[in-house]
Parts: structure tokens; sequence; C-alpha cells
């Protein structure tokens, strides 16, 4: 599937920024399953310095500095992707979980995400409820797919009944929460058990109910989560949001440990006030 994407943030402040410098992750990965054909950043008002580079984990990052009195600030991505997430290998030809919680145990690029971090910390009732889907010797995708299920059965999804700082252990309480929530409810349980699990951002193209025309900014930001099979099988990224392995509807921004290794904008500013922020999303099928 092919895509144009724009993604526009508007931040609106209450008195001048005098000066400010923000930490952007808004620019696709390119993977093997995901071409970025075309790419560009804007902002208004206009940077007075821009840095790129790639962060610890291989996402495309960007500062944007300024420097001078505003009291608007805009920062709008365009891009056209190409996605075609491959075929899940057989569930029961997978190894069992503990095989790869060994394999992970021993180092290499995926045990990096075996270990807490601070959005997804060692929640011992976070374990427990992943624990019910990896009974002894199961195969380690059929466990997965099982807790991506029930936590799509078991949790509302609720806007406004969580923060992003709000803590794992508050989400499973209360049974509700949005996409973030689910997936860092879901990473930390699997690292409870030694199973490297990492966060992915990126974005999911809703569809209008039906004989209703698109409605402009509605698509998504969203969040998953990546899990690791093994070194023969590799990564696999798991929707619990929507009890769904991502596929064509799926665009990766980036990944990390947690929310807050690819929070999409953030930064320091020198005044402002009080502000408010409103985000637009439009992710569109080329052919359309």
């Amino acid at each position: 599937m092919r895509y144009r994407l724009r993604h526009s943030t508007l931040y609106r402040y209450a008195e001048p920024v005098d000066l400010a410098a923000h930490l952007l992750h808004l620019l696709p990965r390119a993977l093997p399953h995901q071409h970025v054909l075309a790419s560009t950043l804007s902002a208004s008002p206009v940077p007075s310095r821009t840095v790129s580079r790639t962060d610890h984990f291989g996402n495309a990052v960007g500062w944007m500095f300024l420097e001078a009195p505003h009291e608007r600030f805009t920062v709008t991505l365009h891009a056209e992707i190409a996605v075609r997430f491959p075929a899940l290998p057989d569930a029961a030809a997978t190894p069992t979980w503990e095989a790869v919680a060994q394999a992970a145990a021993l180092g290499g690029e995926a045990a990096e995400f075996a270990f807490a971090s601070p959005l997804a910390p060692a929640e011992p009732g976070a374990g427990a409820y992943a624990a019910a889907s990896f009974p002894p010797g199961r195969p380690v995708l059929a466990g997965l797919l099982d807790l991506t299920a029930r936590i799509r059965r078991d949790f509302a999804f609720r806007p406004g009944s969580t923060t992003i700082a709000t803590p794992v252990a508050r989400v499973l309480a209360q049974r509700s929460g949005v996409c973030q929530d689910f997936a860092h409810l879901m990473i930390a349980g699997l690292r409870a058990l030694g199973l490297p699990a990492r966060y992915v951002s990126g974005y999911l193209r809703t569809r209008p109910p039906q004989g209703q025309p698109a409605r402009r900014g509605a698509d998504q930001s969203h969040a998953w989560v990546g899990a690791w099979l093994g070194a023969r099988d590799g990564w696999v990224d798991l929707d619990p949001t929507n009890d769904l392995v991502a596929r064509e509807e799926h665009v990766v921004l980036g990944w990390g440990r947690d929310f807050g290794d690819v929070s999409p904008a953030r930064g320091v500013i020198l005044g402002g006030g009080a502000h408010d922020v409103t985000a637009s999303v439009d992710l569109d099928p080329c052919s359309e």
C-alpha cells in the first residue's frame, strides 16, 4: 500500500516565546517493508537553525531552534510511503517463549528491550497478567497473539481516562486507556517474562463510517508493540488496541523502549506561559 502522509502540529502560547529548541521524531523510518519515497519537514516561523541526526535506536530525529519571539509554532510533515509488512511465520513453529527469553538473556540486538524503562517499568501486576498467555512450553508467537487479543477484550478504549504519564499499575486497575497505555502494559508484561518488547510509534489508517466521506485530519497517531520471536524469525509488530498484527494500514515512525524515546515533539522554551497543542493527521492511499 502506498500512502501520502500529512501530520501537522500547532502550538499556541499565551505569551511570546523568546527562545525555543524542539526535538522532533516525525520522519518515517526506512525499513525493509517500508519505503520512504519522499519526506519533508516544514515549520512556521522558520527556524533559525536545524540539525538532523540518527538516534540510538536508528530513528531519524531533528532539532529546530527558534531565536525570535513567537506566539505560535507549527511543524508539518509531508511524506509518501510504501508499506508491505512481511507475512507472519507459523505460530506453532516459533520457538517456545522460554527459549526466546533465554536467548535474550545472552545479549545481542534485542537484549536491551528486555529491561524495564521509565514508562514500562517492572510492574508485577503486568507480569502476572501477561503470564496467563504463556504457559510452559507455549510457542512464543501463539502466546503473543493471545496476549494481544486479551488486552483488546479486557480493556476499554477511553480517551481522556489517562495521560502519557499514567502508570501501568493504574491502567491495570481501571481497565481503560488509549493506545500508548495498552502498548506500555503489554511491553511491561512481556519484559517481566524476560521477552524483549519495544514501543513502536506511527500512524494507523482509519476508515469513515459506511456512506460518509473521510474527515480531514481524522487519521491517528498510533502506538503498538514490537515483539522479538528469536534470531530466526526476528520481530513482529502487534497492535493490542485493535487486536491486529500490523499490516498495510500501519505506518512506522520509529521505536524505542517506551513513549519517552520516540515522543513526536518535545523541547525547551523560554517564555510562553500557558499553551495548547492541536494535531491533525491525514493518511491517504495514493490510489484515492
